[in-house]
């Protein structure tokens, strides 16, 4: 009896350390799958990005270098890695812009985490920091921020442009940014939301 007793304990020292080993295997299992999402829309970001060829389930082939069709067009199995696609419909639903923008900075901040676990460093320190610089962020963006009057139409008409210019209809933002502005503006200042 004496010596089942004894080799209980053993075992689970041995479990729970097995456990904590298959726990970080798994984290770093995750970022580095979300890490892979982010890298394959990386390189279409920015003017000179690059198009992505994309072979769909029914044989439909479509070139783009839309980050958000990318991602919509990728079957991600991974939780993690489906984590970043949702952040990118969020993006999208949100601000309709930035979609391939929020997920390489997400990969990149995942990337930088990866290195501060591998360093030894809490997975909740860490959490907590990030918490901490997206408080900070958001605190800087907002001092930085410019006050815009719904009178002034030329910065309306350059800040409509400049949200023109990422998408597909970009060659012709010269003409739909002052279309945009005038139709929003005929509406009422109760609807524009900036």
């Amino acid at each position: 009896m004496a010596l089942i007793a004894n080799s209980a304990p053993r075992s689970s020292k041995t479990e729970s350390y097995v456990d904590n080993k298959r726990k970080e295997d798994i984290r770093h299992a995750n970022i580095k799958s979300a890490c892979a999402v982010a890298d394959a829309v990386r390189t279409s970001l920015g003017p000179k990005g690059m198009d992505k060829m994309i072979s769909t389930a029914n044989g439909e082939v479509i070139i783009t270098n839309d980050g958000a069709t990318i991602l919509n067009k990728m079957e991600v199995l991974q939780p993690a890695a489906k984590m970043l696609v949702e952040l990118s419909k969020s993006q999208d639903a949100a601000a309709g812009d930035g979609t391939t923008t929020v997920v390489v900075i997400a990969g990149s901040l995942l990337k930088q985490c990866l290195t501060l676990l591998s360093s030894g460093i809490h997975p909740t320190v860490i959490s907590d920091s990030l918490h901490k610089a997206s408080i900070k962020a958001v605190d800087v963006l907002t001092a930085m921020a410019v006050p815009l009057e719904l009178t002034d139409r030329e910065s309306l008409v350059k800040s409509a442009s400049t949200s023109l210019n990422s998408k597909v209809v970009s060659q012709y933002s010269s003409l739909l940014a002052p279309l945009a502005v005038d139709a929003v503006l005929s509406r009422g200042s109760n609807m524009l939301v900036l």
